[in-house]
């Protein structure tokens, strides 16, 4: 999901640099003014718990993986604006220290999974999660969160001149649709736990507010020393797109 550099031209990814900063910028004013500091560790510890998940990749077919994202996650645990903020740092963290997404690309992956996913993760919440359909919508926010950065990534690919044959394009679409799918049912069971664990959007600080904390806390170590050994190997659905066609080492190496 996460575009390397070399493969947007100067004209996409510095167009999305700068709609990233100014957008992010925005949404981290309005993240301070309503959440405050009060929940600065429920932002850690969360983001934290979606940066470890997304080291796990597992596998969805024809030679790929698959990952959470955590865009709606994020979303409606966090609210909107706050996941945006915490979504950015996440993928600035990949990007420059552990080189998944390039640098010069990483406002396209903000774009993309930052705003555009948090977006489409959050409004079926907001429009139908408050009635019978509560599960529905947010399986839904997790699926169309995927569907969306997707769409976006390979449109900036074709913006940038790179050619996608339509085999190759309904073959990566259908791939992204399994890992939608699959985004959203772990959307699900993670936002239950969470409600679970008293932390939901309107938390009330005490000892079980603490103790939901300490258990994501040590979901993420959990996650960052077992979770590894089980992840899958393959690459993932936009890495075998780039494969495919015959660009991951060509134009990735530049």
């Amino acid at each position: 999901m996460h575009i390397p550099d070399g493969f947007l031209s100067a004209p996409v990814w510095l167009s999305l640099d700068a709609a990233a900063l100014s957008l992010v910028g925005y949404l981290a004013r309005q993240a301070q003014r309503e959440s405050g500091e009060a929940w600065a560790p429920r932002l850690g510890v969360l983001g934290a718990f979606v940066f470890a998940a997304q080291m796990i990749n597992f596998p969805v077919g024809v030679g790929t993986s698959g990952h959470l994202v955590g865009s709606a996650l994020l979303a409606l645990v966090l609210g909107p604006a706050a996941a945006a903020v915490v979504m950015t740092a996440i993928l600035a963290l990949q990007a420059l220290i552990f080189q998944d997404g390039g640098v010069l690309a990483l406002g396209a992956n903000v774009v993309n999974m930052a705003l555009a996913g948090v977006l489409a993760g959050y409004l079926p919440f907001r429009w139908w999660g408050a009635g019978r359909f509560r599960q529905f919508a947010i399986f839904l926010g997790g699926f169309f969160s995927v569907l969306a950065a997707a769409l976006l990534a390979i449109a900036e690919l074709r913006l940038s001149g790179v050619p996608i044959p339509a085999p190759v394009l309904w073959i990566t679409l259908g791939l992204f649709t399994v890992t939608a799918t699959l985004e959203g049912i772990i959307t699900v069971a993670v936002v239950r736990g969470r409600d679970r664990l008293g932390l939901g959007l309107a938390p009330q600080p005490g000892a079980r507010y603490a103790r939901g904390l300490a258990v994501v806390g040590l979901a993420c170590a959990l996650l960052a020393v077992l979770g590894g050994l089980a992840a899958s190997r393959h690459p993932d659905v936009l890495e075998k797109l780039l494969e495919r066609l015959g660009l991951a080492t060509s134009r990735g190496s530049q």
